[in-house]
Parts: structure tokens; sequence; C-alpha cells
């Protein structure tokens, strides 16, 4: 198959794809794998099986391609298909939650000697290592990260990849707990979809009603955040995304266990659960564990509840998130409190109080832990986090933590 056949094919597969007929714009897409002898060819198709088996769910399949496209790209001795091949290697591993290996490949990326495709594809390694570090529970990095794609993201009129950005940076305030900016930054992706997003994939507009679903049940809202998973669920069912389907169904517990109705949660819950494990998302399937564990203890089944927080501590642990073991020791905390177990009770009051220092999930000003309760934060361009009356009150200039920075509000 010649270079023109090899386009053509390519071309048959993405109308294809669009089209929802996923299933045969692979096998048209593996056709040409198979028969081309275009090396540059060769490369975009396997993108387009990197970036269909990602949307699909399919995380080891789309590691393989992604390790066989490094290979090609390597063939063909250009510096901008490295860099995209190494940017889909860190994407991969970034799905399958092996955060570590995920910022060394970003590293890669941006170690890499100037390129065209630097310009373009810089925001979306930020983003990639951004999205690793906040997987690790490492939030100072995760913002700066953030901040640089974002700023990426408006010097080159990208909004496609500032939608992306939005969404993560509601993630990461959702998991500080600054339940306003949770709401604000998915809300802006939502705008950026309205505004710009006509000719886009509708998995934008569904991912930033996943993530106000989240922000509103957070608030308390629990009929817009329902509004929002529907939505969102209702795309992901089309498009077949079966991670977001899984997303959306670990909200759907959530709302229903914030509503009181663990009879509905539950089985909610075993169906994310059911699609986490499938396609090995392991940070998933933590907090899916966690929300059960929250269902037993609101039953009084304390034991259970012990069970299920243990296996969600090895994979905490597996994974790396210190934010996911902070919580569990928390409640297991209370558990053991509850129960009158004093060795227990402290051995968690010490792994907590460890874990708030891991993640320096404090504010430099007032010593208050921060992501107890829900609270107005503000980074500054340092990407510190304090609380924002404290910054307010506070009379110095420069950054508290390092010293270096002016006290002028960051990007984020």
């Amino acid at each position: 198959m010649g270079q023109d056949q090899t386009k053509q094919q390519i071309e048959k597969g993405l109308q294809l794809y669009q089209s929802n007929q996923t299933e045969k714009a692979l096998q048209v897409w593996t056709k040409v794998l198979e028969k081309s002898s275009d090396l540059v060819g060769r490369f975009r198709v396997l993108g387009c099986l990197v970036t269909a088996h990602s949307e699909m769910g399919r995380y080891k399949e789309m590691l393989k391609f992604a390790v066989v496209q490094i290979d090609t790209a390597r063939e063909l001795e250009d510096a901008n298909f490295l860099l995209e091949s190494y940017l889909n290697l860190a994407r991969s591993n970034e799905k399958l939650c092996e955060f570590h290996k995920t910022i060394s490949y970003c590293k890669t990326c941006l170690g890499l000697p100037g390129t065209r495709a630097g310009a373009q594809l810089g925001g979306q390694v930020s983003l990639s290592m951004g999205n690793a570090f906040l997987g690790l529970s490492l939030f100072q990095k995760a913002l700066e990260s953030f901040e640089k794609a974002l700023r990426y993201a408006h010097n080159n009129d990208d909004a496609m990849l500032e939608c992306r950005v939005c969404c993560s940076l509601g993630s990461f305030y959702a998991q500080v707990k600054d339940y306003e900016k949770a709401l604000f930054f998915p809300s802006k992706a939502a705008e950026l979809v309205n505004d710009y997003g006509k000719g886009w994939s509708l998995k934008y507009r569904a991912m930033s009603q996943y993530h106000m679903a989240v922000a509103y049940r957070l608030l308390g809202h629990l009929g817009s955040a329902m509004d929002c998973c529907e939505e969102s669920m209702k795309i992901a069912l089309q498009h077949g995304d079966r991670p977001l389907q899984a997303l959306c169904l670990l909200c759907f517990a959530d709302i229903h266990r914030s509503r009181g109705d663990l009879e509905t949660a539950f089985p909610r819950y075993d169906s994310a659960m059911s699609i986490m494990t499938e396609i090995g998302n392991r940070l998933g399937q933590v907090q899916v564990l966690l929300g059960v564990a929250k269902c037993w203890v609101a039953r009084k089944a304390l034991d259970k509840a012990l069970d299920v927080i243990e296996r969600a501590q090895d994979l905490a642990e597996e994974v790396g998130n210190k934010l996911s073991q902070l919580k569990l020791h928390c409640l297991s905390e209370s558990i053991y409190r509850s129960k009158g177990l004093q060795r227990e009770l402290r051995a968690h009051v010490v792994r907590f109080h460890e874990c708030v220092e891991e993640t320096e999930l404090y504010c430099g000003l007032c010593g208050e832990s921060i992501g107890e309760r829900n609270a107005r934060l503000q980074a500054l361009p340092c990407s510190h986090i304090f609380h924002l009356r404290c910054l307010q009150n506070n009379g110095t200039r420069n950054c508290p933590n390092c010293r270096r920075s002016s006290m002028k509000p960051g990007f984020v």
C-alpha cells in the first residue's frame, strides 16, 4: 500500500470513527498498519489507534500502539514525530495510573531539541504532567503544570486545550475543597464548548458536564449535579466512552449516597467498579471503594467498612495517591474511635498527619489543613496555595512559603 492509498484509508477510518462506527474504523486502520510501506502514514495511523483505544478505555492496547509509534518515529529520525510519540506514551501511562512513568516521559518530551511540534504540543505535555502530579497528590507541582498548559492555550488561541485544562483544574480544586473554583473551571470549559466547539467532538461537552456534576454534588446542589451527570452519561453511552461511563456511574452513586439513598447507591458503585477494573483505572477504583466504605459506615456496618478501606488503602499505596490514603486514614480513625480501639486509632492518627505533611496540604499563614472543609483558596504565581482570607489579612508582600514571589494572585 503506497502513500496515496494510505492517506485515503486513514481518512476513511476517521470518517467511520466520527460517525461512531468505531470497530469498522479500527479494522480499516489495522489493515493499513499491516499493508502500508509508508512510514509517515504508519505513524499517523498509530496515532489514530492510540486515540481510539484511549477513548474506549482499552489502555493496555493504547500503550502497545504508543510503543510501536515510538519505534516508527525513530525510524523516521524526526524530532517532531518523536515528541508526539513520547506524549502518547506519557498519556498511556497516565491512563494506567503509572504516574511516575508519565512524568518521566513528559520530561523526555520537554528535553527534546527545538521542534515545530513543541509550540503545539508543549501545552498538552504540561497538562499530562499536571494530571500525573495530581494523581500523586503533589498539588503545587500539579498547579505549576496546569498554569503552564493554560498559558500555552492562551498564547496559541487553543480553546480545545484550554477546555481540557479547565476540567483538570476543576478536579484539582474539588480535591483541595475549594468548591467554588471546582465549579468555576468546568463551567468555563462548558462556555468554551458553547462558543468554539461547533466542530469539536462531543466528548468535550461530556467532560465539562461531568466535572460540573462533581462540583454541584460537593456544593450540595444535588438536582443540578444529577442533570449534568445525566447529560454527560448520555454522550458517553452514544460514543462508547467506557472511562467516562465509569466516572458518571461513580458520580451517580455519590449523589444517591449524599441523598441517603444507599439502596440505589450500592449498585451504581458496583457498576462503576466493574468498568474501572476492566479498563485498569486503579485510582478510580480507590474512589469507588471510598464511597462504598462511607455507605457501610452510614449503615453502622463498621467491620465491612474496614474491609473495604483495607482494599482501597492497598490500591492507593500502589498508585501513590497520598490524598486518598489521607482520606482513608481519616475514615479509619473515626471508625476506631467509635469502637474505642485506642492502639489502632493512634496508628491512623499518626499516618493521617504524615500524609498531611507529605501533601503539604496546610496553609502557610494560619497553619490549618487545606482540604478538610470547603474554603476559598488562592494560588500565588509560585503555585503555593493559601486560604484567601489569610492572604487578604496578611501584611507581607512575598509568599510566606518561599519568600520569593509577589503576593499578586496567580494565573489560576
